[in-house]
């Protein structure tokens, strides 16, 4: 299990990045600062990361070429809306993939229905970055803790059987931001049936435990599973959980219901954290892609904030011209911490739009989502998980 060893063997992602480039030394940015300087070492590094991309990759040289375009073109941060963009479908049904086998050291997988699966390929210094970016952000928000001991119930795929799919490794990723008790993954495997399942019996049990010790607990993974958990509890017992009030509920992966409805995000943290006897402000979403790699999550007032990380453009869907704060449109994502793949600026099929500031006092613009683009929607890791329920 390549994967798995090489995590072991890497530096925790609270530590600093050693400065070999460009790219760490923004990776180690404040990601909330929200600095002119920043904002400048952000296209220095979307500029070094896609010179050093061309190097290795035919199809950035060829498509560089088509479009016309050259790195010169983008001089400031107003600038970045000029770099060309890959759409997200381009991912997922070609192979443009161009680092060498023993670069790799991770292969990250979404979980997509109907054939239609991206990949990332990660050589050791982008995995290092991804690492300390995502810590960076959640550490940001306040939701670090290497003091306290929490226990894990994670709602997601066991990383031991699914360790090249990204919300496994994701979730995987965000127990080491605790001091970490036990962890349990809640979506075993049946090697009867090749398949998973949902250990129901055994996550409503580790919540009763996490109720009589009082213990720190952080609910991980998909939403509708958390809330099905907190009710499948009160039908066994008769009253709601009552955890610990320092306990976190972390969801991501999408707000798809049984009936392929999304409610409605404010709704859902209100009752997920009544169900649970913890402050609202406990319950954060994470909206993320395998194919970006940086974590937008939930202010405790339920926000998507974006790190300086991120750059997102919400772009017209018929003249692709970026559009200003507040306007709905298909979601243009840009990061640079990678220099192992050609997905650092990418055309998303998520309608959403860019608002400049949230009312929490934390620097920077916010994101807000939409749904899926198109009238035949791209389904994604929350209705493959679904089915399970």
């Amino acid at each position: 299990m390549k994967e798995l060893e090489i995590e072991s063997r890497l530096a925790h992602p609270s530590m600093p990045l050693k400065r070999r480039s460009v790219l760490e030394a923004f990776i180690e940015a404040s990601p909330f600062g929200w600095k002119e300087a920043d904002k400048t070492l952000f296209i220095e590094a979307m500029k070094a990361a896609f010179k050093e991309q061309i190097k290795k990759s035919s199809f950035l040289k060829a498509y560089f070429k088509t479009y016309g375009f050259n790195l010169d073109e983008v001089k400031k941060y107003s600038d970045a809306h000029k770099f060309p963009f890959v759409s997200v479908n381009a991912l997922k049904e070609r192979d443009l993939s161009f680092l060498k086998p023993e670069n790799m050291v991770l292969e990250l997988k979404s979980s997509g229905t109907s054939g239609q699966v991206s990949r990332m390929q990660l050589d050791l210094h982008s995995l290092l970055r991804v690492r300390r970016m995502a810590w960076k952000v959640f550490e940001g928000l306040g939701l670090c803790d290497l003091k306290n001991e929490y226990d894990y119930i994670c709602l997601t795929y066991d990383p031991l059987i699914a360790k090249d799919v990204g919300t496994a490794w994701t979730d995987k990723l965000l127990t080491s931001f605790t001091k970490a008790g036990e962890i349990f993954y809640a979506f075993r495997w049946d090697k009867s049936k090749g398949e998973f399942y949902f250990d129901i019996e055994s996550a409503v049990s580790r919540l009763k435990s996490a109720c009589q010790s009082r213990k720190p607990l952080r609910i991980i993974g998909f939403p509708a599973f958390a809330l099905k958990l907190t009710e499948e509890y009160k039908k066994r017992f008769g009253a709601y959980p009552e955890i610990s009030p320092l306990s976190f509920v972390i969801t991501g992966g999408g707000w798809k219901t049984l009936s392929d409805e999304a409610m409605d995000k404010k709704i859902y943290r209100k009752i997920l954290a009544d169900n649970l006897s913890i402050p609202v402000e406990n319950v954060r979403d994470l909206f993320g892609m395998v194919e970006h790699g940086v974590p937008y999550v939930d202010c405790a007032l339920g926000n998507f904030h974006i790190p300086i990380y991120g750059k997102v453009i919400a772009r017209h869907p018929s003249s692709l011209e970026p559009l200003d704060y507040g306007r709905i449109g298909l979601l243009h994502l840009m990061t640079p911490y990678l220099t192992s793949y050609p997905s650092l600026s990418l055309l998303s099929s998520d309608w959403g739009a860019v608002e400049e500031k949230c009312a929490c006092g934390i620097k920077g613009p916010v994101l807000l989502l939409k749904g899926r683009a198109g009238v035949k929607k791209l389904k994604g890791c929350a209705v493959s998980a679904s089915q399970m329920l």
